[in-house]
């Protein structure tokens, strides 16, 4: 195979194109970010709170339970996972007839 040359047919390479003039995220990208953003803001909202009535006493299991320690931390990285997937996300090629 000659260095110029790709595996790619010719016949298959015109049949498969991307317009210049396209948006680089589509509408299903958009949808992934969105739902990564709902991951982070739902694990942000799981982790405020844990204040005591009374300031001498500690409350150790509001402040270090499964809540805030295990649950908020997996959804805030399970969000940015999302967002890194959907930005990275390619778009779909439409079939051009000749």
């Amino acid at each position: 195979m000659k260095p110029n040359q790709s595996k790619v047919k010719p016949s298959q390479s015109k049949n498969l194109k991307i317009k210049k003039d396209d948006p680089i995220f589509t509408a299903s990208n958009y949808k992934w970010m969105g739902i990564g953003l709902v991951f982070i803001f739902v694990g942000l909202l799981l982790m405020i709170g844990g204040k005591s009535k009374d300031p001498n006493v500690f409350l150790e299991n509001e402040i270090y339970g499964f809540r805030r320690i295990t649950l908020a931390p997996f959804l805030i990285v399970a969000g940015f996972i999302i967002e890194i997937y959907a930005m990275l996300k390619k778009q779909e090629t439409t079939k051009v007839e000749n």
